[in-house]
């Protein structure tokens, strides 16, 4: 009997022992699996999943309306994602396909899923530097611009040609380009035709501050007259230098009553911006735009002028020159004269300088 009680304890220690070894043998394997399985949950969230050739960051941009689809397909294109399935499969996680938020957004090398997401989901977007500068027509400010923010060219031309829209700024269809002051601007990528075109009427509104009014008003000018005869400087002369002695003559011929005979309102007039020479049959092209024919001001700006240009309208020198001709040297001043005896040598020299070059038109 006792070999008997002896024999089934053994038995007993046996089973327990196997036991024990199978619950902890389990828990290890659990153990284990939980451990791989956190690792590959904090890879897929934490590790890094973007990679930039050669660049520290990449911008992007998510059109308005733009589906998970079309994110996945951006940021493909660009090879910036190297785990393709733990992106996609984190930022259903994350719900991001129901929080999609347009814009431009600049990715950086080394980037986590997580950190991609959180910053897509987030809608902070990078600014875009907008710069426009040498603008001739609305035409082309609405093709430049579009280039830089994702408003298209159609919706930013319809708003400039709609009367009734720019009359809200003072404007109207031939000074409608006197709102916009080249420069650069902080804007954001997805901003509407509308926002854009508010922004540049609060630029506007800061750069003419009372200073400059007051300038404008000594000169019995109003702002959009002083931004046309701006555009005629800045077609006249990329000198800055020179800029400021240019305004001193027109503003005299003006005073005089004269007709302004100005070559950049001809070729605006014209339509044709690759003339190098204005000739007498240019002329007679019977136009508002043409200072031959007409005393005073155009109806409107024949470009974008800089600062510079306006700047110079402003602080014009006050000379006694009535005229002024492109130099023979072609070093691109000017030679001025108070008289018409002068001019007309100074003309004669640079026809000849234009001759010799065999330029003819």
């Amino acid at each position: 009997m006792a070999y008997y009680h002896t024999k089934y304890n053994i038995g007993k220690r046996r089973k327990k022992s196997k036991f024990h070894r199978f619950v902890i043998y389990t828990l290890t394997l659990l153990i284990i699996a939980v451990l791989i399985i956190g690792y590959l949950l904090y890879k897929i969230i934490y590790h890094q999943n973007v990679w930039i050739c050669e660049n520290e960051s990449v911008a992007i941009c998510i059109p308005t309306n733009s589906t998970f689809e079309n994110v996945k397909k951006i940021l493909y294109e660009k090879g910036i994602i190297i785990h393709r399935n733990n992106f996609e499969w984190l930022a259903i996680k994350k719900k991001y396909p129901d929080n999609i938020k347009q814009g431009k957004y600049l990715i950086k090398n080394r980037m986590s899923n997580n950190e991609l997401i959180n910053l897509l989901r987030s809608g902070k977007q990078e600014p875009v530097n907008l710069i426009f500068n040498n603008i001739r027509t609305k035409e082309q400010l609405a093709k430049n611009i579009s280039r830089q923010i994702e408003s298209d060219s159609a919706s930013i031309i319809k708003l400039l040609n709609d009367s009734t829209y720019i009359s809200q700024f003072g404007l109207y269809p031939e000074i409608v380009t006197t709102i916009f002051i080249p420069n650069t601007y902080k804007i954001f990528w997805d901003v509407t035709a509308e926002q854009f075109i508010e922004r540049m009427h609060l630029e506007y509104n800061k750069f003419w501050n009372h200073q400059r009014q007051k300038k404008a008003d000594e000169l019995e000018m109003t702002i959009p007259e002083v931004i046309t005869l701006a555009s005629i400087i800045e077609k006249e002369t990329q000198k800055n230098d020179e800029k400021p002695i240019i305004a001193g003559v027109y503003i005299n011929r003006l005073k005089r009553g004269w007709r302004l005979q100005a070559d950049p309102t001809l070729i605006y007039a014209l339509g044709d911006y690759n003339i190098r020479r204005v000739l007498n049959n240019h002329k007679e092209i019977d136009s508002p735009y043409n200072t031959y024919k007409y005393r005073g001001l155009p109806p409107g700006p024949i470009c974008i002028p800089s600062i510079s240009s306006i700047d110079a309208v402003l602080n014009y020198d006050k000379n006694n020159y009535l005229y002024f001709c492109a130099r023979d040297d072609l070093s691109g001043y000017h030679a001025f004269a108070r008289t018409n005896t002068q001019h007309s040598l100074n003309a004669r020299k640079y026809r000849e300088a234009l001759n010799k070059l065999k330029i003819w038109k």
